[in-house]
């Protein structure tokens, strides 16, 4: 669970989701006028490749394109001859000109080699490794145009999946300030020469990019990670290397409660003793005295995942204390919490609003994980009842529960398109299900027992518009009408976007 739900945030199926996004049906009038626009560039130009069809396009072929909008993972989307071209860096409205890279039957990758025209909404990233990280995909493009391109990434997922022209949107809900959001960094440590860097990997490799002072990270988790370093090259702690399998430090990990400003750090190692941890920890105490918290977590598996099993409190706090209005969360160091939460708490209250309580109302919370929305929503409701596959994401939402005073909320082991039929049986019906599945959407039986149910009010909690509109078509055919969808930017300077859809029983 706990890695299912950090995951929902990246989509690294770059070609899956490139192939889909090539049939959009509501772009063949701007693909038939830039068939025709792309055509006279060639002539005019004999450095262009010619082609009578997209089909003999290939790997190195130059061509020019008019960049219609951004596709889903923040690439700039157009049309040669009605083939959709995917170019990273490419902003709506810029011409470019570009190299293939990757012809598909589908669509065509290129890269940028000239701009022609353009873009008025273009700007320098502030991020000097913004192209190697990886991490964000939009601070090429101004604030106002971002929020513009997702509200447009939405529309285009329900035109496409769910066949409505016409979407009940309401507009995207952005921030006053889009840096600074993130509460957590989770960043890789390793060596370059005699330093000791922490970043991302590049896309597609294993060379590590060093994110120190990450512009979209909370600026005390910056502080605590760069004072971490200082003292592991102090104490000259051995950092884990990949290729030899070697060394001891493999992440570091930095939470910080915004309201206390106080922050849990984790050293995830890949040997069960870490060297000099005593000085270690009592270096760290002096160097970041925000750092309230330090933990080893062991993990020496070869698995792309952050966290091994077992975890030790080396000194502090066994937890952080973090609140989202009034609800209060006490966060171990593997604990799912949203990592933008000014945001969440536009998302959530545009839950709340869907979910039109007046404390009459029983309340089913079929993802609930470490139940955030249950407990947003109880004070109004008459009962919430959660549910979750994972054991450990159960017992945070009972501990969160208690921890807040909410007497009315329960959490349930197990998979709601099983436990939800069974309340039915025993005359147990929800007035309003609340769902907020990772980024593949609700499971089709889930989807089918909820229509079972007919509660009232369905709302529909998305990070995924692509799914969340394959899914409401499943609702739509299924006696619901959509009545509104509010996006909200959790994540600004990258290209994901979450929503809150509501839907009511016909």
């Amino acid at each position: 669970m706990m890695a299912r739900m950090e995951d929902k945030r990246a989509d690294r199926n770059r070609g899956q989701n490139k192939g889909k996004d090539a049939g959009n049906r509501g772009e063949r009038k701007d693909r038939a006028h830039h068939a025709g626009h792309s055509g006279s560039k060639t002539k005019a130009n004999p450095s262009l490749s010619a082609h009578s069809s997209a089909e003999e396009v290939k790997a190195g072929d130059r061509i020019v394109i008019t960049i219609k909008r951004i596709g889903i993972n923040g690439e700039g989307v157009g049309y040669y001859k009605r083939k959709a071209v995917f170019i990273e860096g490419a902003l709506p409205g810029e011409v470019v000109k570009a190299q293939v890279t990757k012809a598909e039957r589908g669509y065509i990758q290129a890269r940028v080699t000239e701009i022609e025209k353009k873009s008025p909404h273009r700007q320098q990233p502030p991020c000097p490794v913004y192209e190697e990280c990886g991490g964000c995909q939009l601070q090429h493009m101004t604030y106002e145009a971002q929020l513009t391109a997702k509200e447009e990434i939405v529309r285009e997922a329900f035109q496409r999946y769910a066949g409505i022209d016409s979407l009940p949107m309401r507009s995207i809900l952005g921030m006053d300030n889009p840096w600074g959001y993130r509460n957590k960094a989770q960043l890789q440590a390793g060596r370059q020469g005699e330093e000791i860097v922490t970043g991302l990997y590049a896309a597609g490799s294993h060379r590590l990019v060093d994110i120190s002072g990450c512009e979209v990270q909370d600026p005390i988790v910056n502080e605590v990670i760069e004072g971490t370093k200082e003292v592991l090259r102090e104490l000259d702690i051995p950092i884990y290397n990949e290729r030899t399998r070697e060394g001891a430090l493999r992440t570091i990990v930095a939470r910080v409660g915004r309201a206390s400003e106080h922050v849990q750090l984790t050293l995830i190692t890949a040997v069960d003793r870490l060297p000099d941890a005593r000085r270690l920890v009592q270096r760290i105490r002096e160097k970041v005295p925000m750092v309230k918290t330090i933990a080893q977590n062991v993990n020496k598996g070869k698995s792309p995942l952050i966290f091994g099993e077992r975890t030790t409190v080396l000194w502090g706090d066994e937890r952080l204390n973090e609140t989202l209005g009034d609800v209060r969360f006490a966060l171990s160091p593997r604990a799912f919490f949203q990592l933008n939460p000014e945001q969440t708490v536009k998302l959530y209250d545009a839950a709340k609003e869907a979910a039109a309580l007046t404390g009459k109302e029983l309340v089913v919370d079929a993802y609930c994980g470490t139940g955030t929305i249950g407990m947003w929503l109880a004070k109004n409701a008459r009962e919430v009842r959660g549910i979750e596959v994972i054991p450990e994401a159960v017992a945070d939402a009972r501990d969160n529960a208690r921890a807040s005073g909410i007497d009315n909320a329960r959490f349930f082991e197990g998979r709601a398109e099983e436990l939800l039929p069974q309340w039915v049986a025993q005359g147990i019906r929800p007035d309003v299900v609340v769902v907020d599945p990772p980024r593949t959407g609700c499971e089709l039986p889930l989807l089918q027992a909820i229509a079972k149910a007919q509660p009232k009010r369905l709302v529909y909690v998305s990070c995924n518009p692509s799914t969340l509109a394959k899914d409401c078509k499943v609702l739509l055919d299924s006696g619901y009408r959509l009545e509104w969808v509010q996006p909200v930017d959790m994540f600004p300077q990258t290209a994901h976007v979450e929503c809150c859809a509501l839907l009511l029983k016909k």
